[in-house]
């Protein structure tokens, strides 16, 4: 959806005033319902967001790793740390599949969509090649601290990668399967050796039910163990809307 810098900017700052603990931008480069409005790119916000805020964690949900050179990445996300005192959450993904409408966004940056396997693939392609640079033994510049790696997906394919290779698995709220996605993530994660923790996150519209802490829908997530829920709103951003549902959030915790 198609938002300018400065209604992102109003946003973020309106969350972090209200007490949110995150803020998050997609990284699409084209509204995929071809409004003509584009979409600002999702580095270049977050690094100017990360200059006007001090205490909301800040990560895009999430990078297409077919977008960037995993190694350009790897760099982007140190200084991003530096930038940001150590803000950041580093969403990754495959991408959206020939199915999606995300396809076409690829396909006119010279791009070929491939099949679901070569593209989890390059997930963790991308990620081994991030941790070997983040050491700092090629002369790389090493995050401080490394920030950790948020996995998004949908599937129990991208669910196995997160645990396996990341620190976080990110998917739907209301995912029909959401319990045995955490499951097989965590499973996944135990089984690899890393002691590093590992969190659970969600992503959901903005409604009074998630923010209600006694509610069904906040029930059902403690249930399943998330520990971090995603509140999505569309612009061009009511501020007075983010405010007011900080306020709710408050008053439930």
């Amino acid at each position: 959806m198609s938002a300018t810098f400065v209604q992102m900017r109003d946003a973020a700052l309106a969350a972090e005033d209200s007490g949110f603990d995150g803020v998050w931008t997609w990284d699409h480069l084209r509204d995929p319902d071809d409004d003509g409005g584009g979409v600002p790119e999702a580095w270049t916000t977050l690094t100017a967001i990360a200059a006007l805020t001090k205490r909301v964690m800040l990560g895009p949900l999430v990078l297409n790793v077919a977008n960037r050179p995993p190694g350009v990445l790897a760099n982007m996300a140190a200084t991003f740390q530096q930038v940001s005192g150590g803000r950041l959450l580093l969403g990754l993904g495959a991408g959206g599949s020939r199915r999606t409408p995300y396809a076409v966004e690829q396909q006119a940056i010279g791009h070929a969509v491939d099949a679901d396997a070569v593209r989890a693939q390059r997930v963790v392609d991308a990620i081994a090649l991030i941790r070997r640079l983040w050491s700092g033994d090629d002369g790389f510049l090493r995050p401080d601290p490394p920030p950790p790696i948020i996995v998004g997906g949908f599937g129990p394919r991208m669910a196995g990668i997160a645990g396996a290779h990341g620190d976080g698995f990110n998917t739907q709220a209301f995912h029909p399967q959401l319990a045995e996605l955490a499951a097989k993530a965590r499973e996944a994660h135990a089984s690899s050796g890393r002691a590093t923790p590992f969190v659970m996150t969600v992503f959901a519209g903005l409604e009074k039910r998630w923010l209600e802490r006694e509610s069904r829908a906040r029930q059902m997530l403690e249930r399943v163990g998330v520990d971090r829920l995603i509140l999505l709103v569309s612009p061009p951003f009511d501020a007075g809307e983010i405010r007011g549902a900080g306020r709710l959030l408050g008053a439930s915790r």
